[in-house]
């Protein structure tokens, strides 16, 4: 174990780097240009590829993209939980109420996490220790961050445990969590990462492996405990129905990159990336019936193999000559704003080349299907 703790010691990145000013007071979470690269045998996969954004103190943000865009992967890096190896974090810079926590060494990263920020995994069946009871598992957190007896830590569980509407909370905290349902071992996950007042709550897809109804209620309570704490919460997800009924601002993930960020409303109504369009017309209830569903043509780019301009550029109806060599930067079009897409940039800013954006949408489409 002590092997292990050096190894992840050795490639953090160095506590006496340039970094840039901390951001306003208001401001809990800044990334700042990070990049996670995993290192395997066949090459280097750069999930996490210049990642930006902000949260706010009690604000809610979604972070939202297909599977395999690099979502999870920031979560874990911004909690420093990334396998070392075969991850690494090679750049960037993650502000947390107003430090720099890139630069922290583990020990001190160990006390805020759980304490000041937590996370609610995706799947809660492999997150829980399946030969401890629920019970302890959560006085365990408690007692790792709070200078508590080990009375008052279960006594702290099953408050929780209550907080979070399981029934006979006394009874379930010595229960293991085989013998609970899914919904109650997501309430269980909830709990744990509430039992100690985080000031930021990282839900990464809280609700995939549950039932309609279950998520429904999974979410009212994720945003009712918000509301009562005060923490601001990142929502990872990859459903835009939740997104719609739970956050206030987005930003959308591609390949490693966000490529468009707004308040739910301005990013939902009025999508300025093809990418988040392409999603947001395969909802099915936005087809009329008998008509065949809309679709996102090809898949995402083999990550050793990555597009030499936009990442999107393989599978969009919209591209033209300078999506194929140069990548464009997240272009602010007003405070809160942002999409990363050239035909966001005026036509002086845009890379010299042929256009071929004003091809009929029907030929746009005919043409990214014959690739």
């Amino acid at each position: 174990m002590t092997e292990i703790v050096d190894l992840q010691e050795a490639s953090a990145l160095p506590r006496d780097r340039v970094v840039g000013s901390p951001p306003p007071d208001d401001v809990l979470l800044e990334v700042r240009g990070l990049k996670t690269y995993f290192h395997v045998m066949d090459g280097t996969v750069p999930a996490v590829d210049g990642v930006d954004f902000q949260l706010k103190r009690g604000e809610t943000l979604g972070l939202v993209g297909e599977s395999g865009c690099g979502k999870s992967v920031t979560s874990l890096s911004i909690m420093r939980l990334i396998d070392i190896p075969p991850g690494e974090i090679v750049a960037g810079e993650i502000w947390f109420d107003g430090r720099e926590i890139l630069s922290l060494p583990l020990s001190e990263m160990r006390r805020i996490r759980g304490a000041d920020m937590s996370m609610i995994f995706q799947e809660p069946m492999t997150s829980l220790n399946p030969v401890f009871t629920v019970g302890n598992q959560i006085a365990e957190a408690v007692k790792a961050h709070r200078q508590v007896s080990a009375k008052a830590a279960w006594a702290r569980a099953v408050e929780m445990l209550q907080l979070v509407g399981i029934p006979s909370p006394e009874r379930r905290a010595q229960q293991y969590p085989h013998e609970l349902s899914g919904g109650m071992r997501q309430r269980v996950m909830i709990a744990m990462a509430l039992s100690c007042d985080p000031k930021l709550i990282i839900a990464d897809e809280p609700t995939t492996a549950l039932d309609v109804t279950i998520q429904a209620q999974i979410l009212e309570l994720i945003k009712a405990i918000q509301e009562r704490t005060g923490a601001a919460l990142l929502l990872i997800t990859h459903d835009l129905a939740v997104v719609a009924e739970t956050v206030q601002r987005m930003a959308v993930m591609y390949a490693g990159k966000i490529v468009e960020t707004g308040t739910a409303e301005e990013v939902l109504l009025d999508p300025k990336h093809p990418y988040t369009q392409g999603l947001i017309t395969s909802i099915p209830s936005n087809v009329p019936r008998s008509q065949r569903l809309n679709v996102i043509r090809g898949a995402v780019p083999n990550p050793f193999r990555m597009p030499p301009g936009c990442r999107f550029e393989p599978r969009c109806p919209q591209a033209f000559e300078p999506c194929r060599a140069n990548d464009p930067a997240l272009l602010t079009t007003k405070p809160g704003r942002a999409a990363a897409c050239w035909l966001q940039y005026p036509a002086s800013e845009r890379p010299k080349g042929h256009d071929v954006a004003t091809l009929p949408v029907p030929v746009a489409q005919e043409r990214v299907g014959k690739r």
